[in-house]
């Protein structure tokens, strides 16, 4: 019996396996081009544009950076891209992932591993770089909800924890066109991987 096939072609041209993706299919150009039009929040932002995945994955690559100082390229490629995967399988909030249940989190695992070979990244994120990527998305998340999503600072305290003034000092939500947004993350990417080699 032939295994099932779940692809989905890219504007680079390829053809992505959502089931068995190999690194040969990713492209950055790809991954750019779906995050700057996946909506963070469920497009339940205020604002004359959607809050890209693109665009907060920028600012955790940033918070990451304030958070650990000496990170290595490699560390700050791994957060800028803790979010690709979701430029096939989109940005589904926390309620959604839990109803859809395990086969989301394989799913994205998966993909993970493959973007993660095609730039030269581990297959799968130590255990001491995802907490603290985690703790600079948590970061993201309180900001994105008080400044953009509607909730209250004591509400956004309650679900992220209220992150230190002096972190996110200078740092504020951008609401871009997508095709500029596109344009940073793909540059953001190159000058990583560059730093990398």
């Amino acid at each position: 019996m032939k295994p099932p096939s779940a692809w989905q072609r890219m504007l680079s041209g390829r053809r992505l396996d959502l089931l068995d993706p190999t690194p040969m299919d990713i492209e950055i150009e790809d991954i750019a081009h779906g995050l700057a039009f996946v909506a963070r929040w469920n497009g339940q932002t205020q604002g004359d544009y959607a809050y890209s995945v693109a665009e907060h994955s920028l600012l955790v690559e940033e918070l990451f950076s304030r958070l650990v100082p000496g990170a290595t390229p490699v560390s700050r490629l791994t957060a800028l891209l803790h979010d690709a995967p979701e430029y096939v399988i989109g940005d589904m909030i926390s309620p959604v992932k839990a109803a859809v249940g395990p086969g989301y989190e394989e799913l994205d695992k998966r993909l993970s591993a493959a973007i993660h070979i095609r730039f030269g990244l581990p297959a799968v994120t130590p255990a001491a770089l995802k907490k603290q990527i985690k703790k600079a998305d948590r970061i993201s998340a309180w900001m994105e909800a008080t400044q953009i999503a509607g909730f209250a600072e004591a509400e956004a305290s309650r679900f992220f924890g209220k992150p230190s003034p002096d972190l996110i000092a200078g740092l504020n939500i951008r609401l871009r066109p997508p095709v500029d947004v596109r344009a940073d993350f793909t540059a953001r990417h190159v000058a990583l991987l560059e730093q990398t080699a």
